[in-house]
């Protein structure tokens, strides 16, 4: 396959997938999932490859999924939305279920989808400018993969899903347990090289095997069954459409993206501390 939208290479038996459309901010479109898929795929078999990881191009990690493109495709009700969140849901959870394991290496924005993405990988690399968020419920959009609350637990997950949280530092991500540490961003790349270099000499075969215990800790708390849940709660949401996002996407296509983002951040007061 020939990518577009993703860059992938091989390095030292590490793979690489570049989100590469740093024009939009890496924004994750259905033709960026797709090939992200076929990477993964690729990944995946082959056997000289012992880690994954994923990074952004440009400044950013990624915005999460495309608005833009959402907003030219017009999506209305349960039926057409089910396979767009059912392909977003499927593609992110790839990065928890790989037998290699996946680590994210952000810098700059990492957000809503891309967020979720980076917290299904195994481990969370970030840049000192590198910041998170889920901003999905200030724009009127559900959460797709409702993972950061059997990350952070139940507090913190409302408290930055509620609040529509889309600048949280990689200090205080680092703090709460979203990531795993933080590096300045000349040595962010080395880093995450030398994380996964570190673990492509162990036994293939026990990194899986221990990887998939590991996953089994929160799987057997019922995790997959409460994100599918989640995935239907947010197909009810987006089927349905709120108000919310009507206005949002109104103000979008008559002003573009950015005033639409200034009206939505424009209704909710400054927030201290």
């Amino acid at each position: 396959m020939t990518f577009t939208k993703i860059a992938y290479e091989t390095r030292d038996g590490i793979a690489l997938l570049t989100l590469n459309r740093p024009e939009r901010t890496n924004a994750l479109d259905q033709e960026m999932l797709g090939e992200i898929n076929a990477a993964m795929d690729r990944a995946e078999a082959d056997a000289d490859v012992k880690a994954v990881i994923v990074r952004g191009a440009g400044n950013a990690f990624s915005s999460g999924f495309d608005l833009k493109a959402q907003m030219e495709a017009r999506p209305v009700g349960v039926d057409a939305w089910r396979p767009v969140l059912r392909k977003d849901f499927d593609t992110v959870m790839r990065f928890w279920h790989c037998p290699k394991p996946t680590i994210a290496m952000v810098r700059g924005a990492c957000l809503a989808g891309a967020c979720e993405l980076a917290l299904a990988c195994d481990m969370t690399i970030a840049s000192e400018d590198a910041f998170f968020g889920e901003p999905e419920l200030k724009f009127g959009a559900g959460i797709v993969v409702m993972l950061l609350p059997w990350i952070v637990g139940p507090k913190i997950a409302k408290e930055i899903i509620l609040l529509g949280e889309d600048r949280v530092s990689a200090q205080r991500a680092a703090e709460i347990g979203m990531i795993n540490r933080v590096v300045p961003a000349d040595r962010l790349e080395e880093e995450a090289l030398r994380i996964a270099r570190h673990i492509g000499a162990i036994d293939p075969s026990l990194v899986k095997e221990t990887k998939r215990a590991l996953n089994r800790a929160l799987e057997t708390q019922g995790m997959l069954q409460a994100l599918e849940s989640a995935l239907e709660i947010d197909l009810s949401i987006e089927g349905a459409g709120s108000a919310d996002k009507i206005a949002f996407f109104d103000v979008a296509r008559r002003e573009g993206l950015r005033a639409a983002i200034a009206w939505r951040d424009a209704r909710f007061p400054t927030r201290e501390g």
